[in-house]
């Protein structure tokens, strides 16, 4: 029998659930995030569980996009996962958030753009970007890592970038931070496939290789410390991007 999983990522502007049923059945959904996540994530997720015939004292596992990402989503997704996953007293799994954005893109990629590293990379706003890269794994239908999920400053993975060119780029930093970053030899691409499904198979894969953490053991994958800008950084992030 398939487990059953409900998995939620709110680390971005969308918000991405998905709940797989004991059946094998599969429901996605992605939906406004942002500022609205930490009001319609459980709601939704609850609809959904209902409409896969699934009780909640039915579910496995709650996998959450870890991170990295907004800071608020992260917070909401774990909250809401340790909350699930305390109440039925089941487990939790983390997902790498970036390593979603290489899931996703996966479907639309060539056979030989998986023969060699994936970039994942987010703009981060204030000038900075969420970048990590990833091989994949045939054998398993997981990402290996090879640079680990980082922030940087558009400056720093330009230059990490001149020394080690990108082959493939998804997630929409090239196209934020165009003529910033050195790609014209790569492939970018700034879309997904479906991101719910993508956090559904994620999910799946994570169930069978863990790890598998108790509620009280799930955290938040922030890179960093400071959340928020100040008027006068606002001001000439505004003036930058005008």
């Amino acid at each position: 029998m398939n487990p059953c999983l409900l998995a939620l990522d709110t680390s971005t502007e969308r918000m991405a659930l998905a709940v797989l049923a004991p059946s094998g059945r599969l429901l996605c959904r992605v939906d406004e995030g942002g500022a609205r996540a930490s009001e319609r994530v459980l709601p939704q997720a609850l609809q959904m569980l209902h409409e896969a015939g699934v009780a909640v004292t039915q579910i496995d596992a709650v996998a959450f996009g870890q991170g990295p990402g907004a800071f608020t989503g992260l917070r909401t997704a774990c909250a809401v996962a340790q909350g699930l996953a305390l109440g039925r007293g089941c487990a939790v799994l983390p997902l790498d958030s970036l390593c979603l954005v290489a899931e996703d893109a996966r479907p639309l990629l060539d056979p030989i753009d998986l023969q060699g590293t994936v970039w994942s990379a987010v703009d981060a706003r204030m000038g900075e970007v969420y970048a990590a890269s990833y091989r994949c794994r045939h054998d398993s239908g997981g990402w290996l890592v090879v640079h680990a999920p980082a922030l940087y400053s558009v400056a720093a993975l330009a230059d990490l970038w001149r020394r080690e060119p990108p082959a493939v780029v998804v997630g929409d930093a090239c196209d934020v931070h165009a003529g910033a970053l050195p790609v014209s030899g790569a492939r970018c691409l700034t879309g997904g496939a479906d991101r719910a499904q993508a956090l559904a198979r994620m999910a799946l894969h994570a169930w069978h290789s863990g790890p598998r953490l108790a509620a009280h053991e799930a955290m938040p994958f922030y890179l960093r410390d400071k959340v928020a800008l100040t008027t006068a950084e606002r001001a000439l992030e505004r003036a930058r991007v005008g």
